[in-house]
């Protein structure tokens, strides 16, 4: 049965059939056209790497950003917040979501080194200097209320992206990041925890809003730019379902009720 392909850069996408040469016994492609309304599927990491370029090198950046996400969520944990927990119970915590964040990093390797992608380099590299994901205050903390919103507020950024990345056309991805999406609620969860204790006073208030308004303008960054053809080229493969403009504005939606509830003002 012949596997297909859709590129839908173009009006018509193009099809490509896989198909066993009788004589050699290697794979040969062929290609075809489909009509515009069929809908991207990507099973296997064979099927991945016959995509059109254009498809697998979205699926790649996307999925190695998110992966050194991960790595470097970790680190902060343990080399940021850890530091500034106020006691054994919230040091703890902080080594388990690390732990935790370590096991998505695993999980992005895994899939990304079935498509013959190597991210071992990013374990070499110290905290500051991995630069594919935005956001380096968030190296920087230097404040309890400002891990509380790096978590309450912050990590709904990653929720959003991985929940989209649950969806994705390429299933092998999808079904890994399912399992993360579980342990980022936990996340969030805890910064709520932080937050909300933090707000019961003026102090305390003055405290999140303060690191609300340094963070805030990473957080945004995260999404990238509204304008990114990227993004929208992602939407027409499946990688994605919303464009980087409509992401931003679903985050914001979550995270406005939040920090409206906690007495605090959302930055302009």
């Amino acid at each position: 049965m012949p596997w297909i392909a859709f590129d839908r850069s173009t009006t018509a996408m193009s099809a490509v059939f896989r198909v066993k040469s009788n004589e050699r016994g290697e794979w040969i492609t062929m290609a075809s056209s489909v009509p515009v309304d069929e809908a991207v599927v990507v099973r296997t990491p064979e099927e991945f790497l016959a995509m059109p370029e254009d498809y697998r090198e979205i699926a790649v950046r996307g999925m190695i950003v998110n992966t050194e996400g991960e790595l470097s969520g970790a680190d902060d944990y343990i080399q940021v917040f850890l530091p500034l927990a106020p006691n054994a119970e919230e040091r703890q915590v902080c080594a388990e979501r690390a732990v935790e964040e370590y096991d998505h990093y695993k999980i992005g390797k895994r899939i990304l080194a079935d498509i013959g992608v190597d991210t071992g380099y990013m374990e070499q590299q110290r905290l500051a200097d991995r630069d594919l994901f935005a956001g380096h205050e968030f190296h920087t903390c230097t404040t309890w209320a400002e891990r509380g919103i790096f978590s309450y507020i912050g990590e709904e950024t990653a929720m959003v992206m991985i929940s989209e990345f649950a969806q994705s056309s390429y299933k092998p991805w999808a079904e890994a990041v399912r399992t993360i999406i579980l342990d980022e609620k936990v996340h969030i969860a805890h910064g709520a925890r932080v937050c909300r204790n933090l707000a019961r006073t003026e102090e305390g208030r003055e405290e999140l809003q303060q690191g609300l308004d340094r963070l805030w303008p990473g957080f945004n960054r995260i999404f990238g730019s509204a304008r990114s053809e990227r993004s929208k080229l992602a939407v027409r493969f499946g990688l994605r379902q919303t464009t980087n403009g409509e992401a931003r504005d679903i985050w914001r939606a979550k995270v406005t009720p939040r920090i409206e509830n906690l007495g605090l003002k959302v930055p302009e």
